[in-house]
């Protein structure tokens, strides 16, 4: 039987129609969600993490309502997984304020690590375990009793489509495999929040999609989920996301809200016979010229997508621009955002402002 679309597989979950504006309005910072539905799964006020004189986390503030999907997007390095491990009480924090499940992330982090399942961005289990020993090993880990333990490993082999390969050794299994049973092993226990640190990092795209069908099924049931990801695909189907930049949230909304509230530029799609040397010419180009009114320019697949005020026309000048280069261009028209655009135009931004401070500062 075919898999559904991703879009597909969302619809129908009665959580989705929590989210919509109606119902909530999420500030740049995290620190104005309202909603009427005032359970929380997981709050932070002004978490801060550093290492020595380097800030990991700086003063990030968010809500995560119960049975909702919210995304963590960022680039390596952003401050995803340090953020992740402070809330599931592995790492402490610096400073701030949170809690998970209703439990303190300073006091009480053990309540929280017994509460919520985890799954790391390296795959943690023991590859030279059968896949039912490794279930067996989490469960004496989560102290289920006998009965219990038992209806939870055949649930978990159902659920990760396993059960045939029961007896085989975790490092024979390919990697979506694995994924799935790290994820049966991480809520044998029944969590109410879970929370998934890359999940699909290094997986094929088939095994992401049905990972992910597996995640909208947990949602459904009411599980909270929080994952952090850098597939901009799969931050599309989240309720709501958080973009995080140099340990900093710079926007929260929902996929829409993103798209239509921090984007206001407009987006063309251009394609032509030399990507390279269009890029070259363009990155020199923007910001300094005003024909045509390029803010910025980047790799978008084999296409370039290119930022520009609202209104402006670049058809009219572009081609002409390229062609002075020896470059033909092929197709170029206006498109709708993407959250990758969003995302680039925010980190862009943000670089931007670093570099004019330092310039002040000189």
């Amino acid at each position: 039987m075919a898999l559904p679309s991703l879009r597909e597989a969302t619809i129908g979950r009665p959580e989705n129609s929590f989210f919509r504006p109606a119902f909530v309005s999420a500030g740049i910072k995290g620190k104005k969600i309202l909603s009427q539905y005032p359970d929380w799964a997981v709050e932070i006020d002004s978490l801060v993490k550093t290492f020595g004189a380097f800030t990991a986390v700086d003063r990030v503030s968010l809500k995560v309502q119960k049975g909702e999907i919210f995304g963590f997007l960022g680039p390596n390095g952003a401050g995803k997984s340090t953020t992740i491990r402070m809330l599931c009480g592995i790492l402490s924090p610096t400073s701030g304020k949170g809690r998970v499940g209703g439990f303190d992330i300073f006091r009480e982090s053990e309540k929280i690590k017994k509460n919520i399942g985890y799954m790391s961005q390296k795959f943690s289990l023991y590859e030279d375990l059968t896949v039912e020993e490794n279930i067996d090993f989490y469960s004496g880990i989560y102290c289920l009793p006998r009965k219990v333990k038992n209806e939870r490993k055949e649930w978990a082999l159902r659920m990760a489509d396993l059960e045939e390969r029961r007896a085989s050794l975790t490092h024979t299994l390919a990697g979506g495999w694995k994924q799935r049973l790290a994820l049966g092993c991480a809520i044998l226990h029944d969590p109410s929040i879970l929370f998934l640190d890359e999940p699909t990092s290094g997986v094929d795209p088939l095994s992401r999609r049905r990972f992910w069908n597996l995640i909208y099924g947990m949602a459904g049931r009411g599980i909270t989920i929080f994952v952090t990801t850098h597939y901009m695909d799969e931050a599309e189907y989240c309720d709501r996301l958080a973009l995080i930049y140099r340990g900093k949230i710079i926007a929260l909304g929902t996929p829409g809200e993103l798209k239509k509230e921090f984007m206001p530029e407009a987006v063309w799609e251009l394609e032509t016979d030399d990507l390279v040397k269009s890029l070259e010419v363009l990155k020199m180009a923007a910001g300094t010229i005003h024909e045509p009114p390029l803010r910025e320019v980047a790799v978008f697949g084999n296409t370039l997508h290119l930022v520009t005020p609202k209104g402006a026309d670049l058809a009219s000048s572009l081609p002409s621009l390229l062609s002075a280069q020896g470059i033909g261009t092929r197709r170029l028209e206006k498109i709708d955002p993407s959250l990758e655009d969003v995302f680039v135009s925010l980190v862009e931004e943000k670089d931007r402002e670093i570099i004019r401070k330092m310039e002040k500062s000189w």
